[in-house]
């Protein structure tokens, strides 16, 4: 298959790359025209295209999409401000849908996020699966929240209007070299000093390398058209184990000040009654005495990725320790060059 991929130079978007390369496929990497690409090691590939597009812009991209099979979409804002966000994700979206239909392009795996359900509804424990409402309210939540549901509304929409192939994929706390840190944990203060918020409650972790086999393999089976998937390992440690590991690997070990979930939850409440009593809610809070944000974070919770391995095979590649060992371990700037080195034969 030949396939475009959004958001390629980013974390999660290098390893989908490689990850297509490696099962076989032609990859046509979207960039962005002032993105560099010398750290880029499969640009070389013979089964590699780059195209340079700026997703805010309809210019040349009809042109970046025609001819592919499926388009992998995982471009995504790092703006802070929500106008930003909404130009680089939502605007982006748009513009590529557009670009799809007038191209007959008519098949998209959408990379989405955890970040969408409402948590705040959702009963201590429970079990967190595709059929859990999403958030009601993100404007209340955060902008990524917001601009992550606008995503999947507009793909969707695509679908109803004028029959668009989609697959969204909701990945948990996405971690590998280079990205280990999840804001699940709490507050990282410094090398030397994280804050805990909570202990008990499960990470609903996801390694790059078997999200971005998830991604791949959805383009791959007509199973998953229509379907919705969460995307997360076998291994859900609690954030007091997930801490622990991670200390193995520092020197010298970060000191850890546990704070407890209950006590974060009641901080969050009395933060929000003040705003609407002193403020009538108008006083901006941080997003860590926001109630709806602390149970997205911390809530303990149990997640499920039972439908995504039933209805396209998938399992993940790496347990827990070898995600870890290979995202502190490995001697290159990126784990992927070096997957593509071991496994995929690039030109003489």
């Amino acid at each position: 298959m030949k396939l475009l991929i959004t958001g390629s130079s980013g974390f999660v978007g290098r390893y989908v790359v490689a990850e297509a390369l490696r099962r076989g496929h032609s990859v046509r990497a979207l960039i962005r025209p002032a993105t560099a690409i010398a750290d880029l090691k499969w640009t070389d590939h013979k089964n590699f295209e780059l195209v340079r597009a700026d997703l805010r812009s309809k210019r040349g991209l009809v042109e970046a999409v025609s001819g592919a099979d499926a388009v992998l979409h995982l471009a995504v804002s790092q703006a802070s401000d929500l106008y930003g966000v909404l130009a680089g994700t939502v605007v982006g979206t748009e513009n590529l849908l557009e670009a799809m239909r007038k191209a007959k392009v008519d098949r998209i795996v959408l990379v989405s996020s955890f970040s969408v359900y409402n948590y705040i509804k959702l009963r201590t424990r429970s079990k967190l699966n595709e059929s859990c409402a999403v958030e009601a309210e993100p404007e209340k939540r955060d902008n990524y929240c917001l601009t992550k549901l606008m995503q999947e509304d507009l793909v969707r929409a695509a679908g109803t209007e004028y029959g668009l192939r989609f697959t969204i994929l909701r990945p948990g706390a996405i971690f590998g070299k280079g990205h280990v840190w999840t804001s699940r944990l709490g507050i990282d203060l410094s090398d030397r000093v994280w804050i805990r918020l909570g202990a008990w409650a499960k990470l609903p972790l996801s390694y790059v390398e078997n999200c971005a086999e998830a991604v791949v393999m959805c383009t791959e089976k007509d199973e998953a058209v229509g379907k919705t998937f969460n995307v997360v390992d076998d291994e859900t440690p609690s954030q007091r184990l997930y801490c622990r590991q991670l200390q193995r690997y520092l020197n010298p070990r970060p000191h850890i000040v546990p704070v407890a979930w209950s006590l974060v939850r009641t901080i969050a409440r009395i933060a929000w009654f003040s705003n609407r009593l002193l403020f009538k809610g108008k006083a901006k809070v941080p997003q860590v005495l926001s109630p709806a944000s602390v149970h997205a974070r911390f809530k303990p919770l149990r997640y499920s990725n039972q439908s995504l391995k039933e209805v396209i095979g998938w399992r993940p590649r790496y347990s827990l320790a070898e995600a870890l060992d290979c995202s502190f371990t490995l001697e290159t700037a990126e784990e992927v060059d070096l997957n593509l080195k071991a496994n995929i034969p690039m030109d003489e």
